[in-house]
């Protein structure tokens, strides 16, 4: 009984520090706006100002009707496709399945940043074909077409695994029963795939609204400002509006919180139950008439999602100037030689991204395995507390969880505080992150039988040797799943990055934007480039060390 109460009171005070004291700073500062100067004096004084400036509503509308296209976007991209893709016999489909992975290997402001030099004026694709996109490109709908294209496989991969698992059987028996084709997608396959659907789109949705570098690159140019990028501004020009910018991540994170509260009371009672007794496989169709329509489907959508940013960045990566264009006097690997020298601050940034990439993999690690097993395997009473902490995160934007740690770490009666070191990067990325290893290690533990865990105990087992022995190497496949996520995301996280990285610390996203400032593109894209080779290395690596580990229990 000592031992659980002792995790439970450690969960509870990592929670407390990861997730629990940027959000009240957050809120306590929108509140008391002199707070950082240890006054609690006026409270309020600040919310209607702000909330009343000309600026705000425009934020906010500019915000949802991001969000909401973007969101549209993905649900006809992501949800067309999947469709097909679940359904259907689709020739190429694991080939397809990669092109789609891999826009979550290149970090969303380096995609943005590729497609400037694609089909801004003079870009490569004016050079190539004479086109000239820019106006649209730096335009609202240039930017949620970016956007889309970034973010449609959470929506393409979550509706094609959830129609390949429903298959297209039960429709089958509608049909058989005199129901037309559309009539039997619309009221049997599309309800089994629904909460897997409304679920991918909320993600979408989230992920638009807390989005920092494609806003930031395009919509600056085209006079479209959102709440993320006003947010950071408040922060980066002065005066500082420390009150200001509370307020308008307080507005941000209640729009995600709402989101995910409208997605859960519209798949309320959605839940559907198929009693088919004896399984049975369900091959899927084929596409018959329409198999070159679909190839050159996901084909142009492959060209337009994956091979067009990373021809742009590789281009760039490889040429000596943009001036000289596309030809081959003006190839080059001096941006890379430069890049990886003995010295250089490029290496360092790479150095420290998977530095921190690593130890928020193993932070987030360990803590999520105990909140998931708390809430999941304990009949503790703090096990709801841990649950929402550790599952709060995933409906805080990222720039949100970095005003929290500036506001909660940057006060003088600090004895000692991770502010203005790598260490504020470590916490907000294992806040930010949090949420991966917690639900992927609960679904795992629900899955496990609760008697292994018993007869360990019987046998005189503390909960550590239990825990250690039996419950982690069961979970570790899942556990290491969310890992490789981890570790991935945190290697490229930007805007909070932006925020908080002190002076002489640079990672690889905060390189890579500041040398499209300063103006050394090659160099950056060069960065991008080797960053990806290495992330994608690693995660390749540590997945088949996983499968042979799996192989071998």
């Amino acid at each position: 009984m000592n031992s659980l109460r002792g995790l439970s009171t450690a969960s509870v005070a990592a929670l407390a520090v990861v997730v629990a004291l940027p959000v009240a700073f957050v809120l306590l500062q929108a509140v008391f706006p002199h707070l950082a100067q240890g006054s609690f004096a006026e409270p309020f004084a600040a919310v209607w100002p702000t909330l009343s400036h000309d600026d705000t509503l425009p934020l906010v509308t500019n915000t949802l009707g991001l969000g909401l296209a973007v969101a549209f976007g993905t649900a006809l991209v992501g949800g067309a496709l999947g469709a097909i893709r679940g359904l259907f016999h689709v020739p190429g489909a694991r080939l397809w399945d990669l092109c789609f992975l891999l826009p979550f290997l290149v970090p969303p402001y380096l995609a943005a940043l590729g497609w400037m030099l694609l089909l801004q004026t003079g870009g490569y694709a004016q050079q190539l074909t004479g086109m000239d996109a820019g106006a649209f490109l730096f335009s609202l709908p240039g930017l949620v077409f970016v956007m889309t294209l970034n973010i449609f496989p959470v929506v393409y991969f979550a509706v094609s695994r959830a129609l390949a698992t429903t298959g297209s059987r039960l429709a089958d028996v509608a049909r058989i029963h005199g129901a037309s084709a559309w009539r039997a997608f619309a009221r049997v396959t599309l309800p089994l795939a629904l909460p897997a659907f409304a679920a991918s789109l909320l993600l979408a949705f989230t992920m638009a609204i807390e989005e920092f570098g494609a806003p930031a690159a395009l919509g600056a140019r085209a006079g479209f400002t959102v709440l993320v990028t006003a947010i950071e501004g408040r922060f980066a020009d002065w005066p500082i509006d420390l009150p200001g910018a509370s307020i308008l991540s307080v507005v941000l994170a209640v729009l995600a919180l709402l989101a995910f509260v409208l997605q859960h009371r519209l798949a309320a009672g959605k839940d559907f139950e198929t009693q088919t007794g004896k399984p049975v496989a369900s091959p899927p169709r084929t596409l018959g008439p329409w198999k070159a329509p679909v190839i050159v489907g996901f084909a142009g959508v492959a060209l337009l999602a994956t091979v067009a940013p990373l021809f742009s960045i590789l281009a760039t990566a490889l040429s000596g100037t943009l001036s000289g264009g596309l030809s081959l006097a003006n190839l080059t690997t001096a941006h890379f030689t430069a890049l990886l020298g003995q010295g250089a601050e490029g290496l360092e940034a790479l150095v420290t991204s998977l530095s921190l990439a690593l130890g928020t993999s193993l932070v987030t690690g360990v803590l999520g395995f105990l909140c998931a097993w708390c809430v999941v395997k304990s009949t503790m009473r703090a096990r709801v507390l841990i649950d929402g902490l550790s599952l709060l995160p995933h409906a805080l934007p990222g720039i949100v969880v970095g005003v929290g740690l500036i506001l909660a770490w940057n006060l003088p009666f600090w004895p000692v505080t991770p502010y203005n070191t790598w260490g504020i990067l470590l916490l907000s990325y294992s806040c930010l992150l949090l949420p991966y290893p917690v639900r992927y290690t609960s679904a795992a533990l629900r899955q496990m039988a609760t008697s292994l865990e018993a007869a360990a105990r019987v046998h005189g087992a503390p909960t550590g040797v239990v825990l250690r022995r039996i419950t982690l190497p069961l979970v570790m496949p899942a556990l290491g799943a969310s890992l490789m996520i981890v570790f991935a995301i945190a290697s490229r996280e930007l805007v909070t990055s932006l925020l908080l990285a002190p002076s002489g610390v640079q990672t690889v996203s905060i390189f890579v934007w500041r040398q499209f400032e300063q103006g050394s593109i090659g160099q950056g894209m060069a960065m991008g480039v080797v960053s990806m080779a290495v992330s994608g290395t690693l995660l390749l690596l540590a997945s088949r060390l996983g499968g042979r580990r799996e192989s071998a229990a």
